[in-house]
């Protein structure tokens, strides 16, 4: 005889919030949809996007990188995320320290705090909230596209400038500023 747990009681708050792992697996399932990968109009000087249907309410996105090009500094504010490379290579800077998230126009970062990832064809990773990095499509002759997706939804973008140890908050946008 076996006995069964009854079923969890629905959340009066709505289905739960997808975690990182969750948001970098459906990075991954979409970014292996090669029909998907290859409807993306390509553009040979900016970067393009779709808006995709991502999971338990995210946003998601289907980016398509020129060759050269590249996010600049950002962050995605109180949006934990994920990324995953459909084709090409791209390459991320990544700062591994929690920043202050408001009261600041320009900050001296620490030695050490710098990371760099290449992320190829098949490769991701997922991010917590307020995670400072830029993204690039360093080859010179090459497209890349990549799924990225975010919870809650973005509610803004942070931008920053850099030069050597010195980061500085330039522009924040907002969700009508890209849509």
């Amino acid at each position: 005889m076996s006995v069964s747990s009854p079923a969890p009681a629905p959340s009066a708050a709505g289905p739960a919030a997808p975690t990182q792992a969750e948001l970098l697996d459906f990075a991954r399932c979409t970014a292996a949809d090669a029909e998907l990968i290859a409807s993306l109009p390509l553009d040979p000087e900016g970067r393009t996007w779709v808006r995709l249907e991502g999971p338990g309410g995210s946003e998601a996105w289907l980016i398509g990188w020129p060759p050269g090009t590249g996010t600049g500094w950002h962050d995605h504010a109180e949006s934990v995320g994920a990324f995953v490379t459909a084709a090409g290579e791209l390459k991320e800077h990544a700062l591994a320290a929690r920043l202050p998230t408001d009261g600041w126009k320009t900050l001296e970062l620490s030695d050490g705090v710098d990371r760099e990832r290449r992320l190829p064809a098949g490769r991701g990773r997922s991010f917590g909230r307020h995670h400072v990095h830029e993204v690039l499509n360093e080859s010179p002759d090459r497209h890349a596209v990549s799924v990225h997706a975010y919870y809650p939804p973005l509610p803004r973008i942070r931008r920053y400038s850099r030069a050597g140890q010195t980061l500085r908050l330039e522009q924040v946008e907002r969700p009508e500023d890209w849509q």
